[in-house]
């Protein structure tokens, strides 16, 4: 028997939705037919997010609680859905998603991909990327109220080079500040500028933040995660649905809303009015684009030098050994 199935209209674009009924958030009960409709009613800030950017899908086909799927090569498709060839560190490629409508969102949704996960490079320019990713990632020991102090000193260091962020909740417990730069650096240039504002805002604040990349040495503080600018990393998109049974999504707020906002305020229920009412709060993210001259200069001033990168990438010129420090005296 055939799956049961409803046809959405997105845009002039029919995406069908299978097993629209199939319970895919159980903690609030809600639908993939839901999941995609809330794709649509945010999509133009959802698009904003991913527009030409390579998108890697994390899909959960049965649901929340089944296993994902953590997809770089993108599936089968329709032939006005648009991929892009990317080159991964090892040297091998792919053709990635490269979202340039809603309605393919929606039909990747349909798919039972909850989370987006996009670079931080477009289309056509993909070797020098156009954001500077700060991720603020609660150790255990801490959360939510302990990364929001590291965002506010994030905003502050960003604030004294004259530059701004735009930060959202990670849908988890954590917090992730987007800074539009100029797309002129290397991927190993953007990465040691975020070692260099890392390491300012760990220095302002030790007693909250650290840099250490190995967990052990990382303590009861936020880590702040500066191998998300390495090339083929991602972090969550703005307006991503995360797979929790809560069913909470990635935030993208204003600075005063992140002084008092609580992450469990914004799911695939709740965001949809609040962009109806608001819009994309975030809007104006591409209306400027920041230097990341003098981070570079305190990189280079900086006697430490680089830090290891992840364990899937080959060695780097000037990376210190990949070896877990506790490992290294053994």
């Amino acid at each position: 028997m055939a799956s049961p199935y409803i046809e959405l209209d997105v845009e002039g674009r029919t995406v069908k939705v299978t097993n629209p009924d199939k319970i895919y958030f159980p903690g609030i009960g809600a639908t993939k037919r839901e999941l995609v409709e809330y794709y649509v009613s945010v999509g133009d800030g959802v698009l904003r997010a991913l527009r030409d950017r390579p998108t890697y899908l994390k899909r959960h086909p049965d649901g929340v609680e089944s296993d994902a799927i953590y997809q770089k090569r993108m599936p089968k498709h329709p032939d006005w859905i648009e991929t892009v060839t990317v080159r991964f560190p090892s040297g091998r490629t792919a053709d990635a998603f490269c979202p340039t409508e809603v309605a393919a969102i929606a039909w990747c949704a349909n798919l039972g991909t909850i989370d987006f996960h996009p670079w931080a490079a477009r289309r056509p320019d993909l070797d020098h990327p156009d954001e500077l990713r700060i991720d603020v990632d609660p150790q255990p020991g801490t959360g939510f109220e302990e990364a929001r102090k590291v965002a506010f000193a994030a905003r502050e260091v960003l604030g004294e080079l004259g530059m701004e962020g735009f930060p959202k909740t990670s849908g988890n417990r954590g917090i992730h500040v987007n800074v539009p730069i100029e797309a002129r650096w290397s991927y190993v240039d953007v990465r040691h500028a975020g070692i260099a504002l890392a390491r300012e805002v760990e220095r302002r604040r030790p007693d909250l933040a650290t840099t250490a990349w190995w967990k052990e040495e990382r303590g009861e503080k936020v880590f702040i995660d500066f191998n998300q600018n390495a090339l083929d990393r991602t972090v969550v998109g703005a307006y991503s649905v995360r797979a929790r049974p809560d069913g909470r999504v990635s935030a993208p707020v204003t600075w005063d809303e992140l002084a008092d906002c609580d992450p469990g305020d914004f799911d695939l229920r709740t965001m949809p009015e609040r962009f109806a009412k608001l819009g994309d709060v975030q809007r104006e993210i591409g209306d400027r684009a920041f230097p990341i001259d003098t981070l570079l200069e305190w990189y280079a001033d900086d006697p430490r030098g680089d830090m290891p990168y992840p364990p899937n990438y080959p060695k780097m010129p000037g990376e210190p050994k990949r070896v877990q420090p506790s490992k290294a005296r053994d």
